[in-house]
């Protein structure tokens, strides 16, 4: 029988880890667009060798978070309007794909999983606080795609909706008034759960559009 080698699982649960904080750390923009992260610096941060940064670095380039520029070293993305564009293309696949599975015996299981983030929202809205507006959007679309029950479209969502945090800061400042993003969302939410489901897909697609017109109106 051949002999099978498998990595040290300390090593591996190490690199998961920062990956973790890495992935944080760029959609919250305490890692800014452009930040040049060192590998030695990182390892004294967290306290580690650098073999568990170099591994959890390397598993952000290949998820499109960090890109690696030949001699010069490993930087976070920067999103163009282009690649926003095409952040919201793609959630549009995978999210239009997710509420087809709802649609399809699952939208008792979406509907309650989605009052926690619209309520939030609300709250939000009321108050005037765009950022928990943002957060709570967040939230919405991120239990839209896990209400489906697809252990795969939530791991192929796992990049987009960080790349998407990374522009919700110029989206949250679009909405004259951040009640408007909430009833978005109220609407949808309400078509997912006993609507007719040719107008929870035009909702959700119209909006992703609306945010992408909006971010397209920005100076």
């Amino acid at each position: 029988m051949p002999v099978i080698e498998f990595e040290p699982v300390n090593r591996q649960s190490t690199a998961e880890m920062i990956a973790d904080r890495l992935r944080t750390a760029i959609m919250r923009g305490a890692l800014a667009p452009g930040a040049q992260l060192v590998e030695a610096d990182l390892a004294a941060r967290f306290d580690v060798s650098r073999g568990p940064v170099r591994e959890a670095m390397q598993r952000l380039v290949s998820e499109g978070l960090l890109h690696s520029i030949r001699h010069r070293g490993i930087f976070v993305i920067e999103l163009s309007l282009d690649d926003v564009v095409d952040v919201y293309r793609a959630r549009t696949a995978l999210e239009g794909g997710a509420l087809e599975l709802i649609l399809d015996g699952r939208r008792e299981i979406a509907y309650t999983a989605l009052e926690p983030s619209v309520s939030a929202m609300l709250a939000s809205a009321a108050s005037g606080d765009a950022a928990g507006v943002s957060d709570a959007d967040q939230a919405f679309h991120e239990a839209l795609v896990e209400s489906a029950g697809s252990p795969r479209l939530i791991r192929a969502a796992r990049t987009l909706f960080i790349e998407t945090r990374m522009c919700l800061g110029a989206l949250e400042t679009t909405y004259a008034d951040v009640r408007d993003q909430a009833q978005e969302h109220v609407e949808l939410r309400e078509a997912i759960g006993a609507g007719a489901p040719a107008r929870a897909r035009k909702l959700l697609v119209e909006h992703m559009r609306d945010a992408v017109d909006r971010l397209r109106a920005r100076p």
